[in-house]
């Protein structure tokens, strides 16, 4: 099961990044960069220290290891593909501020738990420049498939987890993902009623 999990996980964050990436090319989408940024560093560091904490391997947390692939890879697309709307608020640099505040925490002190802890919060607040623009939007920006495999990908990756530190990432980007993707569905549901109107 393990050897399954690993697999499947890493297809699906490959999939995932093509589809992404692709849906940005060609203007079918509007991401949010500065989550993507957020997710970049904060995902890199969850690993770091995830790994420093117990000595554990990039396949021990999968998830994470995948993640840093798809955040990196998204990122650099939105850069270059991405429109205005992509761009940087006051909201989001200070939250980039708060990211690095975390990240020179671990340099200073080394301690991987309570950073990595740490990281999860900031890993939820890198969702709230996307959640921001749903509220907002009247029109769904992001695309069902990409979030819906984003979801099963961190369920899975729960079968060849080790450690607390790795199901606590999982479990986290369940959370996050499925409040987006109820706000998601909030934004269709009110289109449809607009349109019965």
């Amino acid at each position: 099961m393990r050897d399954f999990s690993i697999y499947t996980v890493s297809i699906l964050n490959l999939l995932i990044t093509v589809t992404y990436c692709w849906l940005l090319y060609k203007k079918r989408i509007k991401p949010a960069l500065a989550m993507w940024i957020f997710f970049t560093i904060a995902v890199a560091m969850s690993l770091i220290t995830y790994m420093a904490k117990d000595n554990y391997g990039f396949l021990d947390n999968i998830l994470n290891t995948t993640d840093i692939v798809l955040a990196v890879t998204v990122s650099i697309a939105i850069a270059i593909y991405g429109d205005k709307s992509s761009k940087f608020t006051r909201f989001d640099k200070g939250c980039l501020i708060g990211v690095l505040i975390i990240v020179l925490f671990w340099i200073i002190t080394q301690n991987h738990l309570i950073t990595n802890i740490c990281i999860q919060g900031i890993l939820v607040i890198a969702y709230f420049p996307v959640v921001k623009r749903l509220f907002a939007s009247k029109e769904n920006t992001e695309p069902f498939s990409v979030w819906i495999a984003m979801l099963i990908a961190p369920c899975i990756s729960l079968i060849s987890s080790k450690g607390i530190l790795a199901t606590v990432y999982s479990v986290r980007a369940i959370i996050c993902i499925s409040v987006l993707i109820l706000l998601m569905l909030r934004i269709e549901w009110l289109a449809k009623n607009r349109i019965k109107s």
